[in-house]
């Protein structure tokens, strides 16, 4: 399984981190181990790893998110661009 390595910038770091059930169940329909990491320079940048079995899935998720998922953004203070790394 292909590692995936996520990065964006939020609005609070810990307004984030409250989502992060939340965030993890949405990820979990394509990929397991979601781990979310904060900047260690206390900035508000972001990652989330996690190790893929839907690439497919996934992919379409970050392009094309549903109503549900484009909620959950928001509320997690998601900052656009996103921008995926995968493992090769």
């Amino acid at each position: 399984m292909p590692k995936m390595v996520i990065t964006h910038a939020v609005v609070d770091i810990d307004r984030w981190l409250q989502g992060k059930a939340e965030r993890a169940e949405i990820i979990s329909k394509y990929a397991t181990n979601v781990t979310d990491h904060v900047a260690a320079d206390g900035s508000n940048h972001v990652a989330i790893t996690a190790d893929i079995h839907d690439m497919e899935g996934l992919q379409e998720l970050m392009a094309s998110p549903s109503a549900e998922d484009s909620a959950a953004e928001e509320r997690h203070g998601v900052i656009q661009p996103i921008t995926a790394y995968i493992e090769k």
